[in-house]
Parts: C-alpha cells; sequence; structure tokens
C-alpha cells in the first residue's frame, strides 16, 4: 500500500481525513506564502497547494502528497488570518450580511507528478452584531482561521446559505480529494473497514 502524506499541520485537514477512513501520515510543507504581485485568489489558492505537494514530494518520491490550501475571498480581494483581535473583528464586520468565496484547492503529488483542483463555495453570512462579532473573538476561534471564522465551530451560526462544498469550507475537499487519489490508484474506499467478517 502506498504511503500517503497530508502536507499540512492543519488539524481540520487531518479530521476531514480521518473521516474518509484514511490513514496517514502528517509532514507540513514549510513554503513562502506571499501573494504574487497581480495574481488571483484562484491562482494563489492552486499555486500555494501545489507547491505545498510538491515541496513534501521531493523528500518522499515514493510517498502520495496532498497539499491543499484555503482563502476567503471577498469583492476579489484575500482575507487571510487575522494578525490580532481587531483584524479579527474588522473582517467579521466586513463578512457581516454579504456573500463571499471560500476557495479550496487540494494537490495531489508523486514525485514530479503534481495533478490539482479548485473548488470555490459561495458562504452568505446573515447581519451580525456587534456584540457577537466581539463575543466570538474574544473565544479565541478567530485567530488561526482564515477569513476570521470556523464554520465547523462557533462561526458555524453566522452562515445564513452555502453553496458548493461544506468540506472545503472546513479546509479540504473531500470530492476533489478522493477523485485525484482514485486516479492515482489509491481509492478511498478500499480501505474502509468491513463489517462481513462479524456476520454469522
Amino acid at each position: 500500500m502506498k504511503t500517503l502524506i497530508l502536507a499540512s499541520a492543519s488539524p481540520r485537514r487531518a479530521e476531514l481525513l480521518q473521516q474518509i477512513g484514511l490513514t496517514f501520515q502528517v509532514q507540513p510543507a514549510d513554503i513562502d506564502e506571499t501573494v504574487a504581485e497581480g495574481e488571483s485568489a484562484e491562482h494563489y489558492v492552486e499555486r500555494l497547494a501545489r507547491e505545498k505537494a510538491l515541496r513534501v514530494a521531493g523528500e518522499n518520491p515514493d510517498a502520495l502528497v496532498l497539499g491543499s490550501d484555503t482563502s476567503v475571498v471577498l469583492q476579489g480581494k484575500i482575507l487571510g488570518k487575522p494578525v490580532d483581535a481587531a483584524e479579527a473583528k474588522a473582517t467579521l464586520a466586513r463578512l457581516s450580511g454579504q456573500q463571499h468565496q471560500v476557495m479550496t484547492a487540494v494537490a495531489l503529488a508523486r514525485g514530479e507528478v503534481c495533478q490539482s483542483h479548485l473548488s470555490v463555495t459561495n458562504v452568505t453570512f446573515r447581519s451580525l452584531s456587534e456584540a457577537e462579532i466581539r463575543a466570538y473573538v474574544d473565544s479565541g476561534e478567530p485567530m488561526d482561521k482564515a477569513g476570521s471564522y470556523g464554520i465547523q465551530g462557533l462561526g458555524g451560526i453566522f452562515v445564513q446559505e452555502l453553496q458548493g462544498s461544506y468540506s472545503a469550507v472546513v479546509g479540504l475537499p473531500l470530492l476533489e480529494t478522493a477523485g485525484l487519489l482514485a486516479e492515482a490508484g489509491f481509492p478511498v474506499w478500499q480501505n474502509w473497514p468491513s463489517c462481513k467478517e462479524s456476520q454469522t
């Protein structure tokens, strides 16, 4: 069986892979995540996913390596992780009552060969009060998340509508991930446990 490596330190991505029954190693990729001048959000997200996968694949040429990157985009501008509570509050105020895009790319590399997919999900926030923005930021949840919120946590109560992939908003598009693995000869379902042995 091929070794599968997740090139990310994100606990949310690890949880999603575990959810679909995969066993894997974790080896975060150290890359420059600076947005290039004039680079679109779509290109940026997919480029980073590919660079992460290829960096770790270069160190593990016989393994399959998954890289992923997520950006929250409002009116064409990438909203990264907040540097402090004030920026988190400002970001949430901008998202309040607005539709934004969550762009998540996943890449699968083996050696120098890399395939990738981009998932774009439209997320609409209801209007948020200053008091709940303040309470949410005080919870600490927004501080390590793109766009200053986590849909799988407390921030889920802000989402009025979602069009696209829920798992991609969390951090890894499972449909696209499973597709890439299947194309590489590593179908996810082959790792699922069977209940046949327990049947009499």
